[in-house]
């Protein structure tokens, strides 16, 4: 049967398994929205910014495993969306990107609402297209989906000239794809299994270190490294990103680890002999200096993506594949070769862990008259715990309390900016997690200078009816910026507080949405659960200590030996090493 370009892509985004499409109209993608009109298939989300759309599909994307699909128009729709594509390619979550563009005998042209996309989103994007011929359209969309979701996952840009898109083919399904020159590879040698194995079974001090690319790799891959580390008796820490991709309430879990993790997890890293990373990458955030990171440890990397393996830290074995079938190949050749971890060493080892443990590091000194967050999010958590429940957050002290006190026993039910770092991250990704599964309860636990950064989505909620509830803990500051301006700059807060903030109950209430606020503790557990019984969405302003600071901290220049656990604690000497905000 002959189509016309427009009907051959949403034909294409079905027969790839897409349900649900995020987008914005432009005069550029009108024929596209044209052909949406005339089908029932393919359900189209209707933001308020090209960049809500993106972070819509990753919450999509990570609540799911599926790909998220994002059309955007020409011009600046599809800049609008390069915020939300490097969020995507750092964080590796799976997007598929359409955007519009001028008619191919326009490009070059300077014609209205053109932009090199191609060229704006490379750096950005894990690859990219620009279609010039309607016969590979198709084909060119399902590879996209294809590269998008093999190997490490990532954004894929589809650039679609309107002319494209109006003009007609003969369209056939497209059947598996298989691009020759990206077969990544998925099962690892042998050989190093092996050498791997006897490694982890000579360990007297191991870490298990895990990170978002468990949860990437599946289900399987979570199961089987709770089974490893029940099979080991091995210590277990999660990155940011990988919270959730261990049990939060084991008792072989340390908590998360890095800038702002758990004393017991960094000091483990720091006195371990042998470390085990899985899908995870080593970041600044997770290492702090270099030079005294793991000083002792002997490592094994798993990684599917060859590019992160020895790319910061120098490892000792590296396994290149996919989490699930590396750790099911460790699990097997375990067992095949009797291996039994030293007893009397990790016994030793866990009593270290757990004189750490002891010192209680996320204790904090609560109020009576003053709502501190971390008791905040410690109701949110109690409240919450027994539910169908998913998390979004935003960037900043709250998404660290967040990682901090909330307690995560599944994987994918767990969503925030890593690796990017992006404010305005959390409001329109819950949009997304609302969307693929409408019958649980969604949180955005958010700060109130990052709900600022993409509000309109009230709209987006309003209008398709989304029962997303927004847990605001407002300190009147960009409280990371605040925090550090305190402790290197001197208590000069240029340019952090914020004295015109919105009534956010009002705001709330002006899009026909229910606002709620607590200003003293004991207003907090009635807020929660008047939030949480609301059948629609709720915007929940909870008014914070101002000054409280997320300790435990390392400093930026800092090794993970050198964390300060609270306010009388000196702070290392500042460098330039590792100075970002969070």
């Amino acid at each position: 049967m002959h189509l016309t370009g427009s009907e051959i892509i949403v034909k294409t985004l079905v027969d790839q398994g897409a349900d649900t499409i995020f987008g914005y109209p432009g005069g550029a993608v009108l024929p596209i929205y044209d052909a949406i009109f005339r089908q029932n298939e393919l359900r189209h989300i209707l933001v308020r910014h090209e960049q809500a759309a993106v972070h819509a599909a990753e919450g999509y994307a990570r609540s799911t495993g599926k790909v998220g699909v994002v059309l955007v128009t020409s011009g600046p729709g599809a800049t609008n969306t390069v915020t939300g594509l490097t969020d995507a390619l750092m964080d590796s979550v799976p997007i598929v990107c359409l955007t519009g563009q001028v008619p191919t005998h326009l490009i070059g042209g300077d014609a209205f609402q053109e932009a090199d996309t191609v060229g704006i989103t490379r750096p950005c994007t894990k690859h990219n297209y620009l279609i010039k011929d309607v016969d590979v359209l198709a084909r060119t969309i399902a590879e996209a989906f294809y590269v998008a979701n093999s190997g490490r996952p990532g954004p894929v840009v589809v650039d679609l000239p309107k002319d494209i898109m109006n003009s007609t083919t003969k369209y056939e399904k497209i059947g598996e794809i298989s691009r020759q020159s990206y077969q990544p590879v998925v099962i690892p040698e042998q050989e190093l299994v092996n050498s791997a194995v006897s490694l982890l079974e000579t360990a007297e001090r191991p870490i298990v270190y895990s990170g978002g690319g468990v949860i990437n790799s599946g289900s399987k891959a979570t199961k089987l490294l709770t089974e490893l580390a029940k099979l080991t008796g091995f210590p277990v820490t999660n990155t940011l990103m990988g919270l959730g991709g261990y049990p939060g309430n084991d008792e072989q879990f340390v908590g998360m680890l890095g800038m702002h993790g758990t004393y017991e997890a960094n000091m483990a890293m720091h006195e371990c002999d042998v470390m085990l990373a899985v899908g995870a990458r080593f970041d600044d955030r997770v290492t702090g200096k270099l030079q005294d990171f793991a000083p002792h440890a002997q490592i094994v990397q798993i990684d599917i993506d060859k590019s992160s393996i020895n790319k910061n830290v120098p490892v000792d074995i590296a396994l290149l594949g996919d989490a699930a079938t590396v750790l099911g190949a460790l699990i097997k050749t375990w067992k095949k070769k009797g291996c039994e971890a030293r007893e009397d060493s990790i016994r030793r080892w866990w009593e270290q862990i757990n004189a750490w443990r002891a010192i209680d590091c996320l204790r904090y000194d609560n109020s009576s008259t003053v709502i501190k967050p971390q008791y905040a999010i410690e109701r949110l958590h109690a409240h919450t715990k027994d539910r169908d429940v998913y998390f979004t957050t935003e960037v900043g002290q709250h998404q660290m309390w967040a990682a901090q006190y909330l307690r995560f026993d599944e994987p994918k039910r767990w969503m925030t900016s890593g690796g990017l770092g992006t404010m305005g991250y959390g409001f329109p990704a819950a949009t997304g997690v609302q969307i693929a599964h409408p019958e649980s309860l969604v949180i955005d636990v958010a700060g109130e200078a990052s709900f600022l950064m993409n509000m309109q989505e009230l709209s987006t909620v309003k209008q398709y009816r989304l029962p997303i509830k927004v847990f605001i803990l407002n300190n009147e500051y960009m409280g990371m910026v605040r925090q550090w301006q305190e402790f290197f700059h001197g208590g000069r807060y240029s340019e952090s507080y914020t004295d015109s903030l919105p009534d956010f109950v009002a705001l709330a209430e002006a899009y026909g949405i229910k606002g709620l606020r607590a200003k003293a503790p004991g207003e907090v557990d009635g807020l929660i659960e008047e939030m949480i019984n609301h059948d629609g969405p709720v915007v929940a302003d909870v008014l914070v200590e101002k000054m409280e600071n997320v300790f435990p901290m390392i400093p930026a220049g800092a090794g993970h030996h050198e964390m300060k656990l609270g306010a009388d604690d000196d702070v290392a000497p500042q460098t330039t090493e590792g100075a970002a905000l969070v």
